[in-house]
């Protein structure tokens, strides 16, 4: 079953923006390769210090390895307050609403 996996985090504000495009852009074309993959959002709010993303996995397997694994990983960029979620996709709810969840 698909699955929606939501990070986010508080970020150093200066790490944002062109920072953030031009600093992790070999991490975004990694991203793809991880398994079971499907998408990513990339998300930051600079005015409450905020980043993180929105990501579409295959299965919940995967999405709570790649949590695991991003969680550390982010944290060791400078990342505090790490947070994750995890849910099932409805999907039928969400093809009315053209929302995408496969690859």
């Amino acid at each position: 079953m698909p699955t929606l996996l939501q990070i986010d985090f508080k970020f150093p504000t200066e790490m944002m923006g062109d920072a953030l495009t031009e600093g992790a852009k070999e991490l975004a074309h990694s991203i793809n390769q991880e398994p079971g993959f499907i998408s990513k959002i990339w998300t930051e709010n600079a005015e409450t210090g905020e980043a993180g993303g929105i990501y579409v996995f295959t299965d919940k397997a995967f999405a709570e390895q790649y949590a695991h694994m991003h969680s550390q990983r982010v944290a060791a960029m400078g990342a505090t307050e790490i947070r994750t979620k995890i849910f099932d996709i409805n999907t039928t709810l969400t093809d009315i609403n053209r929302g995408q969840y496969t690859a």
